[in-house]
């Protein structure tokens, strides 16, 4: 299976924009495999699926909405970016679409080129490392 594959195109007005402050209110999908039927519920109502030793996992992590289009320097390709966590200083681990035309030493450059990012690692699971070059500040919390 390729990342490429649970490539969609999501509509921008089902994306939560923040979170609902009755955070129980959160939708819930359920999927249940012996009929493969799919009911819409509550959060509220996760504990009506969960068993004796069930696990469940919460996830609390930020995402940080840094999605940039720019192109690649030598062919002017258009290529979109996702950053998902910085490795360490400037270099950040990203979802690239279309990965394939992203190999170790593309460089790609946003808007006037003050930002740029070079591949420098194609990870087993799609996901490439990029060292970002910039001035300035490139994230304010």
């Amino acid at each position: 299976m390729k990342m490429e594959d649970y490539n969609y195109d999501l509509p921008e007005e089902l994306i939560a924009q923040t979170p609902l402050k009755d955070r129980s209110a959160s939708r819930l999908l359920v999927w249940n495999q012996d009929n493969a039927e799919i009911v819409h519920h509550t959060f509220a109502d996760v504990m009506t699926y969960l068993n004796p030793g069930d696990c469940l996992v919460l996830n609390n992590s930020r995402v940080i909405p840094v999605r940039l289009f720019g192109e690649k320097k030598d062919t002017q390709a258009k290529i979109e970016i996702l950053l998902l966590h910085e490795e360490t200083n400037d270099i950040w681990e990203a979802l690239v679409k279309p990965a394939k035309k992203v190999k170790i030493g593309t460089e790609i450059v946003f808007g006037d080129g003050r930002l740029r990012a070079i591949c420098t690692e194609e990870k087993a699971d799609g996901a490439r490392l990029l060292q970002l070059e910039y001035e300035g500040i490139l994230l304010e919390t």
